[in-house]
């Protein structure tokens, strides 16, 4: 059972404790909320830029006693300059058609998203996701979200070329949030998942974003730790969005 925070809109909860699921030994909490009514979308923004992260219909952030490793960081798309490494990743994926579509589950987003998750994240929590909670995934939002999708040249057949990656993305008014990012693990020679991000950064930089929202930095956590690449990062904290300092 949660345990509600406020009485007045909108209404907080707190999750009951959890195992952590980056960093061995620890317990998880989180505050959330539920994004719903005609201000949801003015609630999400507000919420975001003070570190929160939304899954379907819901903002949350982690209120985990006595540990603050989780790190809400976004990228300044203006000041980001790709480095030799990430201009080859540019480079070598310079042949994929991108296209933003509606947030629409269809089996080929399903069937990717599963064979992502076999092959990288087969002990996660997501790994027996079902067709039906993709789609919850997917088209349970109230904000501006859509999938950005990566297609490989066509075959020559008039059919769309075949789909290598995808990323569901909020659109904010400051910038983009990838909310989950997903890739064929036959094509790890591209570097997709790295790729995706600094399309988003470039996507951004173009509509005049200065952010892309990474979601949260855990430094002790590989998974998660990679996000310091895309420097400079700014960091939620106690005094507001701040520079992120190289480790």
């Amino acid at each position: 059972m949660t345990e509600q925070l406020g009485t007045r809109f909108p209404q907080f909860y707190l999750t009951p404790p959890a195992p952590c699921p980056y960093l061995p030994g620890r317990t998880e909490r989180k505050v959330f909320t539920k994004l719903s009514g005609p201000l949801a979308r003015q609630i999400h923004e507000s919420l975001a830029r003070v570190g929160f992260r939304r899954s379907q219909n819901i903002a949350y952030r982690p209120a985990c006693d006595g540990c603050s490793a989780c790190t809400s960081v976004r990228v300044i798309t203006e000041a980001f300059a790709p480095s030799r490494s990430f201009r080859k990743t540019l480079a070598a994926n310079a042949d994929l058609s991108v296209a933003a579509v509606d947030p629409l589950a269809c089996e080929e987003h399903y069937y990717l998203l599963k064979a992502y998750l076999g092959s990288r994240h087969s002990e996660g929590g997501m790994a027996g996701m079902g067709i039906l909670d993709f789609v919850a995934m997917v088209e349970d939002t109230t904000i501006d979200t859509q999938i950005v999708e990566y297609r490989l040249p066509p075959a020559g057949d008039g059919e769309p070329g075949r789909l290598v990656a995808c990323a569901l993305t909020d659109l904010m008014s400051d910038g983009l949030s990838m909310v989950y990012s997903f890739f064929d693990p036959e094509f790890s020679d591209r570097s997709l998942g790295t790729f995706m991000v600094l399309d988003h950064i470039v996507r951004a930089r173009r509509a005049s974003l200065p952010y892309v929202y990474l979601g949260y930095l855990v430094e002790d956590c590989r998974k998660m730790a990679y996000k310091a690449r895309y420097a400079p990062l700014e960091a939620h904290s106690a005094d507001g969005w701040v520079a992120l300092k190289p480790r």
